[in-house]
C-alpha cells in the first residue's frame, strides 16, 4: 500500500469536520426544544461520542468492514486488531492509513444515531439512551454500513451506489426514528398545545456547523485529495443553497412567511439529498436535487399530523424522506463522466437498471432498520426499570432536572 500524504492529510482533517457535525447537531436541536429539555438532548448527542467510539473499537468496525461476507462483517478487526496495518477487505487500493480509514467511519458512527434524538425528545430515559444507542449500533448501524459501503456488502455488489451515506446514515436513522417514536408514543400534550423551540438562534448555530462539517461529510468520501472530492464540495453546497430556497419557496406559498427555522431545514433537507449522490453527479444536477428535495421534505414534516406519530423535530420528514429522495434521484442523474466508478443514470443514458438497484437498497434499508430497531425498543421497554420513557411528573418537570439535576439557565432554577 503506497500511502498519499496529501490524501491522508485530506482525510483526517474531514474525519475532524465530520466529528464536529455531531456538536453541531446537539445545538441544531437543543434550540428546537424547550427550555426545560435542552440539557438532555445535548447530552444524547455528546453522549453518541463516547458510547459508539469505544464500541466501534471493540467490535463496530470489525462488523462494518471485516471479512468478505455479504450480510455482516466479522472479528477480524475486533478490539482494533491489526486495523492499523491492515485494509479492509477489497479496499487495500486506497492511499490513506487503514487507521485514518477507521477513524473517518466512525465518525459516520457516530452521528448516525445521534439524529434519531430529534424524533425521540422530551420523553425518552437518558439510562434506555444508553442502552439504545449501543445495541442500534452494533445491530443496526454495523450490518448497513457492511451492505452499502464493504466491497463486500450485498447492495455494494449489487451496483446500489451509495456516496457518502443516503441509505447508511439517513434513510437507516429516519426509519429508525419512526419505529422509536411508535413504541415511546406522543409527548404530553402534542399536537394539542404548542411547543415551539426555546432558541432559534442555536438552531441556526448549530445548522451553520452542520453545513461546514458536511464538506467533510460529503467530499471526505473521495477519500482523497482530488478532483472528485472538489467536485462532491461544490456539489455538497449547491444543493444546500438549492435545498433552503426549494423549501422557504413553498412554505412561502402555502404560509405566507418565509422563517428562519424553514432556512435552516431546507439547507439540511438539501445536505441530506445530495449525501448519496455528492460523487456522482455534476452540473446544475445538486441544484435541481436540493430544490426538489426542499420543497418535498417542507411538505413531508406535515405528515406527522395527519397519521398522529410525534416526530419531535422532524428527523423522518427531514432525513428519511431527504435521504430517500437523493438515492432514487441519484438514478436519474448520475453520471459516468464525474465518476468512473459510478454508474449513468436515467438522464445520462444509463435506462431504469440503477433506479431497481437504488429502489432495493432504499427497501432493503427501510425493513431491516424499522424491524430491529423496533424490536429494540420493544425489549427494552419490557426490561429496562421504568421502561423507555420517563414518567409524567419527569416529563412535566423537564429531563433536564429530572435525569441531569441540571438547567441550561440559570433563570430557570428553582
Amino acid at each position: 500500500m503506497k500511502i498519499n500524504a496529501g490524501d491522508t492529510a485530506w482525510v483526517i482533517a474531514s474525519a475532524a469536520l465530520v466529528m464536529f457535525m455531531t456538536p453541531g447537531l446537539a445545538l441544531f436541536y437543543g434550540g428546537m426544544v424547550r427550555t426545560k429539555n435542552v440539557l438532555a438532548m445535548l447530552m444524547q448527542n455528546f453522549f453518541a461520542l463516547g458510547i459508539v467510539s469505544v464500541l466501534w473499537a471493540l467490535i463496530g468496525y470489525s462488523l462494518a468492514f471485516g471479512g468478505t461476507g455479504e450480510f455482516i462483517g466479522n472479528l477480524d478487526f475486533a478490539g482494533m486488531k491489526d486495523a492499523a496495518t491492515l485494509a479492509p477487505p477489497g479496499l487495500a487500493g486506497l492511499h490513506i492509513p487503514p487507521l485514518t480509514f477507521s477513524g473517518y467511519q466512525l465518525m459516520f458512527a457516530v452521528i448516525t444515531p445521534a439524529l434519531i434524538t430529534g424524533a425521540i425528545a422530551d420523553r425518552m430515559r437518558f439510562s434506555a439512551w444508553v442502552w439504545f444507542i449501543g445495541l442500534w449500533a452494533i445491530l443496526v448501524y454495523s450490518p448497513v454500513a457492511h451492505w452499502v459501503f464493504s466491497p463486500s456488502g450485498w447492495l455494494f455488489k449489487q451496483g446500489a451506489l451509495d456516496f457518502a451515506g443516503g441509505t447508511v446514515v439517513h434513510i437507516n436513522a429516519g426509519i429508525g426514528a419512526l419505529a422509536a417514536v411508535l413504541v415511546l408514543g406522543k409527548r404530553r400534550g402534542w399536537p394539542k398545545h404548542a411547543m415551539p423551540p426555546h432558541s432559534l438562534p442555536l438552531t441556526l448555530i448549530g445548522t451553520g456547523i452542520l453545513w461546514f462539517g458536511w464538506f467533510g461529510f460529503n467530499a471526505g468520501s473521495a477519500l482523497g485529495a482530488n478532483g472528485l472530492a472538489a467536485q462532491a464540495f461544490m456539489n455538497t453546497h449547491m444543493a444546500a443553497a438549492a435545498g433552503m430556497i426549494g423549501w422557504l419557496v413553498v412554505e412561502r406559498l402555502k404560509t405566507g412567511h418565509a422563517t428562519t427555522l424553514g432556512a435552516a431545514s431546507g439547507a439540511v433537507a438539501g445536505l441530506v439529498a445530495i449525501t448519496p449522490c455528492a460523487g456522482f453527479v455534476g452540473g446544475l444536477s445538486p441544484l435541481a436535487i436540493g430544490f426538489v428535495t426542499g420543497a418535498i421534505c417542507f411538505l413531508a414534516v406535515s405528515l406527522k399530523f395527519r397519521f398522529g406519530y410525534d416526530d419531535s423535530l422532524d428527523v423522518i420528514g427531514v432525513h428519511l424522506v431527504g435521504g430517500i429522495l437523493g438515492s432514487l434521484l441519484l438514478a436519474f442523474f448520475a453520471d459516468l463522466a464525474v465518476n468512473p466508478a459510478g454508474r449513468d443514470g436515467v438522464f445520462h443514458g444509463g435506462g431504469f437498471g440503477l433506479l431497481g438497484d437504488q429502489a432495493l437498497a432504499v427497501g432493503a434499508t427501510l425493513v431491516f432498520s424499522f424491524v430491529v430497531t423496533y424490536l429494540i425498543c420493544r425489549v427494552l421497554d419490557l426490561v429496562l426499570p421504568g421502561g423507555l420513557r420517563v414518567t409524567e411528573e419527569e416529563e412535566e418537570t423537564g429531563l433536564d432536572l429530572t435525569l441531569h439535576s441540571e438547567v441550561a439557565y440559570a433563570s430557570d432554577r428553582v
